[in-house]
């Protein structure tokens, strides 16, 4: 819907978060699904650890597809064969090729999926976001911290004009944080930089202390980052600001330099991207699908072939006018290629693709 999703959770204990997995279990025996997957969405008051169930949907849906594409789990097409007599010990793994579907996924990355809204395109309707959705489209972004998985998503939104907030009132500050609005996110990013305190936005906004905790992170690295020239920083601290999610034009800007000579410079120093692999087992058995991410670290993963490849560029997320059909264009080529002999590389931020 409508609100940033970041997974696995962030916030909750193990204690909590069993106990989530235990009620939903009880939920769908209570409800009668005896196949297929269901997607339930909880509400948790940190002050009490009291639990509401939001919604239940006992089919695939929206949120299975993004589940699906976090996890590297199939949901569909596992649920498809439960429907037809398979058990989940019967199902392989298609990642590992040795573990069963029964095996539950975990993951060593953070997930982050942001909604895309097009209120430009609406000059009339009001910028308040409630329980009625009004995102067009969402991206994905995985990383290995929520912070560098956060802004690569930032990045995948595609936004035609960043919002530059100068000299805001107090008062409209105030109001802005409040209530939600497709451009909170820089409302908040702006209060930090201003002197606001993670407790003065918590009562503003009741986003968890942990997250706003993390932004706040950022924004002071950002600050010393504005404090020097780019060539008088060590690779360490280069790679520091890399590892936080933060982009070579956003370096450029803060530093007066331009992006090329930002990334040419980076990369002379020797501090590019490896990619990591998708396995849904945390590394512990081995990936035979190539399915990756890009992160700052160390071990690359990926394995490169040496046959002829063609990258195939998604659409990015949903919006007026795009839709999925993109996405069916993107997967056909793929298709078409490989029969003709290519290996294809995807690169998209859309999870429904």
């Amino acid at each position: 819907g409508d609100s940033i999703t970041v997974a696995p959770a962030q916030t909750l204990t193990d204690a909590e978060y069993q106990n989530l997995r235990d009620m939903s279990i009880r939920c769908i025996r209570r409800v009668g699904v005896e196949t297929g997957g269901s997607n339930i969405q909880f509400a948790v008051n940190p002050a009490n650890g009291e639990v509401r169930i939001i919604e239940m949907n006992p089919r695939v849906s929206r949120s299975s597809a993004l589940a699906s594409k976090a996890t590297g789990f199939p949901i569909a097409k596992i649920a498809a064969k439960l429907a037809v007599g398979y058990t989940l010990d019967e199902i392989p793994n298609d990642i590992t090729r040795k573990t069963p579907a029964s095996f539950e996924p975990t993951i060593d990355y953070v997930v982050t999926k942001i909604p895309k809204w097009a209120f430009e395109k609406f000059p009339g309707a009001e910028d308040v976001l409630g329980t009625q959705m009004k995102s067009v489209g969402e991206v994905m972004a995985i990383g290995r911290t929520f912070k560098e998985s956060l802004f690569k998503g930032l990045r995948s939104l595609e936004a035609v004009k960043p919002l530059r907030l100068v000299d805001v009132p107090h008062e409209e500050l105030q109001r802005k944080l409040a209530r939600p609005n497709s451009r909170r996110f820089s409302y908040i990013t702006y209060a930090l930089n201003n002197g606001y305190s993670i407790d003065e936005i918590y009562r503003l906004t009741m986003i968890d202390p942990w997250f706003l905790d993390q932004l706040k992170q950022v924004m002071e690295l950002q600050k010393q980052i504005e404090q020097k020239p780019l060539r008088d920083y060590t690779l360490d601290e280069l790679r520091f600001a890399k590892e936080f999610g933060l982009s070579d034009r956003r370096l450029a800007f803060l530093t007066g330099e331009g992006e090329a000579e930002v990334r040419e410079y980076r990369k002379a120093a020797g501090i590019v991207p490896v990619y990591k692999r998708v396995d849904t087992c945390g590394a512990e058995f081995e990936s035979f699908t190539p399915y990756l991410y890009s992160t700052f670290e160390e071990e690359c993963e990926a394995e490169p072939t040496g046959r002829r490849k063609i990258m195939i560029l998604g659409s990015g997320p949903n919006r007026i006018g795009q839709g999925i059909e993109f996405d069916y264009c993107c997967c056909h080529a793929s298709f078409a290629l490989r029969d003709a002999g290519f290996e294809t590389i995807m690169v998209n931020c859309n999870p429904e693709t």
